[in-house]
């Protein structure tokens, strides 16, 4: 056999493929590693990068032969020597235009590298972090496991101890067949190994019992604990707790823990037994031993709870629902930060005594001008500096029509200027206006006005105002008192020492640091500003960007404007000025604070606004009553009323207004304010005027265009006013002539009844003698019988012979007929009558 016959019998040689491999790629084999212990071995080919340079031949020429030739570039024209410095500038430009992009490209190399290694810190820290975690993981695992373990060994010890009791129950017993088959031990095969005891597995069923062992057998049929489940370690845990707190209650009855119960102004029975802790069965149970039958939903008052809770064992605390405002009010100051104040001053009086006129001299103003009738019908406020110090000026209206804005300027003061008309001497709102500062507790000094008058006598104001407990210095009392005129600027100097003097004894100071307080004046709504407010800051500082609530108000002050027309960014204590950014318009003499954030804010709008309804809904359901109430009124007296609508300027004048047209209110006729506003009026006015069937009173204010023609269809009056006694004067005229009128009786005589003559188509006619006095015909008579009143009517026909009279005089005969009466006898009297009706006025 040859050489090539033996290799024919050998294995046959492997083929190598062909290739276009190029002399830089390699092979490799790379072997993978997967989850549950999977391998697998992958090929892997290596190319090593060309890299050419410039000087490389065979390289060049292939990429010359693989590249299609660039274009060719136009010819360059010849270059001119005069234009060489222009060549060369452009390229100094482009040389420093590429250093610059070299210079970027570096910094640009530098930030990538910083952040490079920022982000492999970052994923070290991160794998550091995540290593950790495993390990801690793994860690718990095998803690988890090994408390697993011990306590299926625990478990498998107490069946352990189970099984031995019943297998010692059975050998006291017959032993079984059975029973001794399964204690001898097995014989082992040659090839069988023995398998280590394993732990007994747990049911798998919730309930039931493993299908292995539900065999039927005799000694599973003879022993009632085998087939029963084993306790589970839950079960187990159960059982020692229920023993650890049967042991304790046998110890002694649980220690009561008493607790501290907010109880609101109303509350469940539910919610007051979760508050304290108790089951509420026991609170119903309480409840029923004291009489009442009642639910866990049931809601209680505060009084009841509180009793419940103080039954129980646990305290009381009462909150309510103004418990929203606490804080925003009377903070104590620091006394630290405490420094001078500018004193507030107002200036009271009767009307036209020149209070006004004073303020004007003082400030070097004229603003008793630009008031409508010379009267003031709003509160200005002004700051007056003197010797480097402020002072804070408060013009209150003398009119008796603006009584509550004497009395909140006399409330929110420092020092009362008392302003009297030396000729006109005391009046009765100069009284008025000494109540208020009394009823305020402000020391008064009194300004004698008007000096310069021939009539002027300065002692006879002193005199008057003894009467009133005013006592002055001249007479011995402590009242300061300066003889001033207004027109004349007659010691008007020694009047702002004499207050710069009272405010040194009063000592007034204030904290600027802390959060502002202050009182509303006055309130408008302003065409082009929106809802605006006049402010005096008692307290702190007021600054813009502040959320303030003022009343049932809120909003945020988006400018401080002074006296003089200028924004300013705080308003420090004791400074009067405008604010806005309001939602709406405060009342008059409102309190305005600063809260901390817009949400409180809001709740404690929300609460005010709904105490006003509430009160409102209260008021209205008090005046309209029962049915039963109202048909007695109506029994009882017509009550005529006079609705208006009412919008006015200011809400100082609205109130004033609604407080004049109260005060003229009568058992019989009364003026009755549908609706009261401040600012122009609109069409839903005019509106809630249709509806009511009531006219419109504007005061200072005007409606525009929708709303006069509005008012025009719906055929609604409106009225103007600028002066308020004006418009009070127009609506006293229109109750008075709701009132009815009265009724006045006036005596004419007495006939006596001679005969009495029937008369065909007539009736009965009476033929008397005028006894007394004298009978008019049309008059009324009443026929009276033994000096009783019989009969009250009209007298028809009155003759003298066969003519009719107008009256018969006294000793006269005549014939009377009555209108739908005839019960008429001989001996009765008649008594005549006239009957007038008087208008009468409020």
């Amino acid at each position: 056999m040859s050489e090539n016959e033996g290799d024919k019998n050998a294995a046959p040689e492997k083929k190598k493929k062909l290739t276009l491999r190029g002399g830089g790629v390699s092979q490799g084999t790379v072997r993978q590693n997967f989850s549950h212990g999977r391998s697998k071995s992958v090929v892997v080919e290596t190319r090593k990068r060309r890299i050419t340079k410039p000087g490389d031949g065979p390289a060049v020429a292939t990429v010359r032969k693989e590249t299609p030739a660039p274009p060719r570039p136009p010819a360059t024209p010849v270059p001119d020597p005069a234009t060489d410095s222009m060549a060369s500038s452009l390229s100094r430009n482009e040389m420093e235009a590429r250093q610059r992009a070299l210079e970027e490209a570096k910094s640009r190399e530098a930030e990538d590298r910083v952040k490079a290694e920022e982000e492999a810190r970052r994923r070290e820290q991160e794998d550091k972090e995540r290593a950790e975690r495993k390990a801690r993981e793994d860690a718990e695992r095998e803690e988890a496991e090994k408390q697993k373990a011990a306590e299926e060994a625990e478990a498998a010890r107490i069946a352990a101890a189970d099984a031995s009791a019943v297998a010692a129950k059975a050998e006291e017993g017959a032993v079984k067949p059975a029973a001794r088959d399964e204690q001898k031990p097995k014989e082992l095969k040659p090839f069988e190994r023995k398998k280590p005891e394993e732990p007994p597995k747990p049911s798998r069923g919730k309930g039931g019992d493993d299908r292995r062992k539900t065999k039927l057998t005799l000694s599973n049929a003879l022993d009632e604990e085998r087939g029963k489940r084993g306790p589970s370690l839950a079960a187990l845990k159960r059982r020692q707790e229920k023993a650890k707190r049967a042991a304790q209650q046998s110890s002694g009855p649980r220690e009561k823990v008493a607790r501290e119960v907010q109880l609101p102004e109303t509350i469940t029975i539910q919610e007051l037994a979760n508050r304290m802790s108790e089951r509420s069965v026991d609170v119903i149970k309480y409840l029923m031993q004291q009489g009442q039958m009642m639910k866990p939903g049931d809601i209680i008052d505060a009084d009841t709870a509180e009793l419940i809770t103080e039954e129980f064992g646990h305290t009381v605390r009462r909150v309510s629902d103004s418990d929203i405002e606490e804080g925003i009010f009377d903070a104590p100051d620091n006394e630290d930060a405490m420094v001078p104040r500018p004193p507030v001053v107002t200036i009271m009086g009767h009307v036209d005594h020149g209070k006004t006129s004073l303020l004007d001299a003082l400030r070097n103003a004229d603003v008793a001008a630009g008031e409508a009738g010379g009267i003031t019908q709003h509160i200005g406020a002004y700051q007056v500096e003197h010797d480097g110090q402020l002072i804070s000026f408060i013009d209150t209206p003398g009119h008796e029509a603006f009584t509550s804005m004497r009395a909140r300027g006399a409330q929110i003061t420092d020092i009362a200027i008392l302003v009297v008309a030396a000729d006109d001497s005391v009046m009765p709102q100069t009284i008025e206006s000494i109540n208020h500062a009394k009823a305020a507790g402000v020391p008064i000094i009194v300004a004698i006005n008007k000096i310069d008058k021939p009539a002027a006598d300065a002692n006879k104001v002193k005199t008057e105002l003894l009467q009133h407990e005013v006592f002055v210095e001249d007479m011995g009392g402590e009242t300061l008192t300066v003889e001033v005129s207004a027109t004349k600027d007659t010691n008007l100097d020694k009047l702002l020492e004499a207050i710069i003097l009272q405010s040194e004894l009063l000592d007034l100071k204030a904290d600027p640091d802390r959060p502002g307080e202050g009182v509303i004046i006055e309130s408008k709504l302003d065409k082009g500003r929106g809802p605006v407010a006049t402010v005096l800051v008692n307290r702190g500082t007021l600054k813009v960007g502040d959320i303030v609530i003022a009343g049932d108000e809120w909003g945020k002050v988006r400018a401080i404007v002074n006296d003089h027309g200028d924004q300013v960014p705080e308003a420090p204590p004791s400074m009067p000025a405008e604010i806005l950014g309001l939602n709406g318009t405060p009342s008059a003499g409102d309190r305005i604070g600063v809260v901390e954030s817009e949400a409180r804010a809001r709740e404690i709008s929300d609460y005010r606004q709904r105490l006003s309804r509430e009160k409102a809904v209260a008021r209205a359901a008090g005046s309209r009553g029962s049915l039963e109430q109202m048909m007695t009124q109506l029994q009882s007296n017509d009550l005529q009323e006079a609705a208006v609508v009412l919008k006015a300027d200011v809400q100082g004048s609205a109130e004033a207004i609604q407080q004049a047209l109260e005060k003229m209110n009568t058992d019989e006729v009364q003026a009755r304010v549908v609706h009261s506003g401040v600012g122009a009026i609109t069409e839903s006015d005019v509106a809630l005027a249709a509806a009511s069937n009531a006219p419109i009173l504007a005061f200072n204010v005007r409606a525009n265009k929708q709303a006069r023609d509005a008012a025009e269809a719906e055929g609604i009056e409106i009225r103007y006013y600028s002066v308020i006694y004006d418009l009070v004067d127009d609506i006293k005229s229109v109750m008075s002539g709701m009132l009815a009128p009265e009724r006045r009786e006036t005596f004419l005589g007495y006939a006596e009844i001679l005969e009495v003559f029937n008369v065909s188509k007539v009736g009965k006619v009476a033929g008397c003698r005028i006894s007394e006095g004298k009978v008019e015909r049309g008059s009324g008579v009443r026929l009276l019988r033994d000096n009783v009143v019989i009969h009250e009517g009209k007298l028809s026909t009155l003759k003298r012979f066969k003519d009719e009279v107008s009256e018969v005089p006294a000793g006269q005969e005549c014939g009377m007929a009555f209108e739908n009466y005839q019960d008429i006898r001989q001996g009765d009297v008649i008594e005549c009558f006239r009957v007038e009706h008087i208008e009468r006025s409020l």
